[in-house]
């Protein structure tokens, strides 16, 4: 299961959607999501399953890697689209038990809700497969420039996204070696019901917090012997420039907008 996630891991790679300028990559990523949001049918949800099936092929990653994030949240989108196959009220009944009742519009917004869903986590998972921690932080940090102006600590808060973005593989790979140092200790995660489970899982947590708080004080101590003292009067290694390839997904992502908001308003 923990090898599942795949959330905050980065694949190094020289392809199309590698070499898009992170600031140009956070954009169409919010733009991305803000269409999901649009759609009201299923023409909609496969414009942007073209466009994301293109996406994942230009950035030459294998989609078994990319559907592995959908796993951990599968329990989420099933939770969801029952929720609201029984609780959304509708008026041509197809099925009806007892309190329950399925209609053809609750059974359509559920596959919606669904769909939104996944396809979020496969927009922003194919984010940070692309994107290396330090072009996140950059990214971030010119995107929310303007905030400077009212005093907002934009370099603190990027640099503490990306940290928290990049510690999660970390903990996840520690969490994993607790696991099987306390299974060859006689520890039993996977026999039982799911609060037994759940009560097996308690002793993980606290040689996990001391790992984590380890871990955190030596990020500290690295940091600060490399004269680390916030944003103000640094320089980059990298500038980031805009090239032909941002005009590009730009472009075709414009074109995949344009079709949606098309099918929604027309």
């Amino acid at each position: 299961m923990l090898g599942d996630i795949t959330l905050g891991q980065f694949f190094p790679g020289n392809s199309v959607v590698h070499r898009i300028d992170p600031r140009m990559k956070l954009l169409l990523t919010l733009v991305y999501i803000v269409a999901i949001f649009l759609i009201q049918g299923f023409l909609g949800y496969g414009v942007l399953l073209v466009f994301l099936v293109s996406a994942t092929l230009l950035s030459r990653l294998k989609p078994s890697f990319l559907l592995k994030s959908i796993k951990p949240i599968l329990f989420i989108v099933v939770f969801t689209f029952v929720l609201n196959l029984f609780f959304v009220r509708g008026d041509t009944v197809l099925f009806s038990w007892w309190i329950f009742k399925l209609t053809l519009e609750s059974l359509l917004y559920a596959a919606f809700m669904s769909l939104r869903l996944v396809f979020l986590i496969l927009g922003t998972s194919l984010l940070t497969f692309t994107t290396s921690p330090i072009a996140l932080t950059d990214a971030l940090e010119r995107v929310l420039k303007p905030l400077k102006y009212i005093r907002f600590p934009v370099h603190e808060m990027s640099m503490m996204m990306t940290i928290a973005l990049r510690f999660i593989p970390t903990l996840l790979e520690e969490t994993d070696k607790i696991m099987k140092a306390q299974s060859a200790r006689g520890a039993d995660f996977d026999t039982g019901n799911l609060l037994q489970r759940a009560k097996s899982m308690v002793p993980l947590l606290v040689p996990l917090f001391i790992s984590a708080f380890r871990r955190a004080d030596e990020l500290a101590v690295a940091m600060e012997a490399r004269c680390y003292h916030g944003g103000a009067g640094r320089t980059r290694m990298k500038i980031l420039k805009m090239t032909r390839v941002d005009l590009w997904a730009f472009l075709w992502t414009a074109a995949a907008v344009g079709l949606i908001l098309l099918e929604r308003f027309l």
